[in-house]
């Protein structure tokens, strides 16, 4: 059966443009789920929606989006009210600006989307577009209303189609001093920092998807497994601390310097400085 497309509508830039379609890219349909079972009876238990105050239940009808503008107070909107507020979507995807494939921050990066020609006529115009973006090595940025929302999206070539990412908007993060302007800050050199380095050059590699199994998921379907057959699983053995007396002798039990491991660190290897520098924002 063929994927359903999330969106319909058509890719831009300039005079050029062709009927593309949006499918997803990301899904977690995969994953382990639940229903919510009444222990004693065996039965789903369902959610209902519930008065807060009188405790009776509220028919979808009666349920409507309010904003608190002071407390207790609400302001009633109406679906009509929000999509005729909501801007209407042209169903475009036009490339206003093309930015280096690198050139943007991946905390900015919200859902990715295979982008795709709707038809065989629409798929010479498409691998045009593509085939310049990858030439020229640059991404796409494009805004237009997507699930009610106007989006920024950003558009990568990838294979033989185009990656569709919609993007946060500078509101939605979180500045990144918030978190780490209170770190304090430290000078590294030294041993310590050979070691790290060895560390790092050790561990190189390249990115493997297949290579990351999701134990968590593996777990909870060997569980449901056993139970279904009626056994019991073993508990897993939780893993024993290494004690080290130093940071630097972590290092060097990490980079499998054994026979230095019990060696006297160095002196002041670690000094802190008198001031931490403040670290811009996202």
């Amino acid at each position: 059966m063929a994927p359903r497309a999330n969106w319909k509508g058509y890719l831009k830039v300039g005079e050029l443009s062709c009927p593309v379609a949006l499918y997803t890219a990301a899904s977690t349909s995969d994953r382990v789920s639940f229903h919510i079972i009444n222990r004693e009876t065996g039965n789903r238990v369902h959610r209902q929606m519930v008065d807060a105050d009188t405790g009776r239940q509220v028919e979808s009808e009666d349920i409507v989006k309010g904003y608190e503008v002071s407390s207790g107070q609400y302001v009633f909107l109406e679906p009509d009210e929000v999509k005729a507020a909501v801007p209407e979507s042209d169903k475009t995807l036009e490339l206003e600006t093309f930015i280096p494939c690198d050139g943007i921050d991946t905390i900015f990066i919200d859902r990715p989307y295979y982008l795709a020609p709707t038809d065989k006529p629409a798929a010479e115009v498409f691998e045009l577009i593509r085939k310049g973006l990858k030439e020229k090595n640059v991404a796409a940025l494009a805004r237009t209303v997507l699930f009610r929302r106007l989006r920024t999206v950003l558009i990568r070539p990838s294979e033989k189609g185009m990656i569709a990412s919609t993007l946060n908007y500078d509101y939605e993060v979180r500045p990144a001093k918030e978190i780490f302007s209170d770190i304090k800050s430290f000078k590294i050199d030294g041993e310590m920092l050979d070691l790290a380095e060895h560390i790092i050059d050790t561990k190189r590699g390249e990115f493997d998807p297949a290579e990351f199994d999701d134990r968590y998921e593996a777990a909870l379907a060997e569980l449901i497994k056993a139970k279904i057959e009626g056994r019991k699983l073993r508990k897993q053995p939780k893993p024993e601390p290494k004690k080290v007396s130093s940071l630097l002798d972590a290092l060097r039990q990490s980079a499998g310097d054994k026979k230095t491991a019990s060696k006297k660190p160095a002196k002041k290897t670690v000094s802190r400085k008198t001031a931490a520098p403040q670290r811009k924002a996202s």
